[in-house]
């Protein structure tokens, strides 16, 4: 039975994104359905996640958060990640967080292709027997 993968990608940075998609799906298995959702911007990923919970097996969460003069940064970066790691702990469901919190865009830029990492890591938990 081929294992159901969701992408939710907030696509407030689009070249980011873009980047953090490309590379999540060159590093899942041809045997997974992969379906992909866009959202606006990070703060929006968990809720998506919980509203598709029973039809999936895993979940990857993509996106960029860049700091800015005010504490917004922060507040989301905390949150989305709390979040994440609560839906992943209470759902038993692997959910990668391939969230980049970068201080500017060059950071960002460089790291565009780190939605491998979190490609990754939910295929290592879905293998675990």
């Amino acid at each position: 039975m081929k294992k159901k993968i969701l992408i939710i990608v907030a696509d407030y940075y689009k070249e980011i994104s873009f980047g953090l998609l490309n590379s999540a799906k060159k590093n899942l298995p041809s045997s997974f359905e992969i379906e992909t959702i866009k959202v606006p911007g990070v703060f929006e990923i968990p809720i998506t996640i919980s509203k598709y919970l029973k039809k999936f097996d895993a979940f990857i969460a993509l996106g960029c958060v860049i700091k800015g003069k005010t504490p917004h940064f922060d507040f989301i970066s905390q949150s989305s990640t709390n979040a994440i790691m609560d839906l992943a702990i209470n759902s038993k469901k692997p959910i990668g967080n391939g969230i980049l919190t970068c201080l500017n865009m060059n950071q960002a830029k460089l790291r565009k292709k780190r939605g491998a990492e979190a490609a990754k890591a939910i295929v290592s938990v879905l293998s675990q027997k």
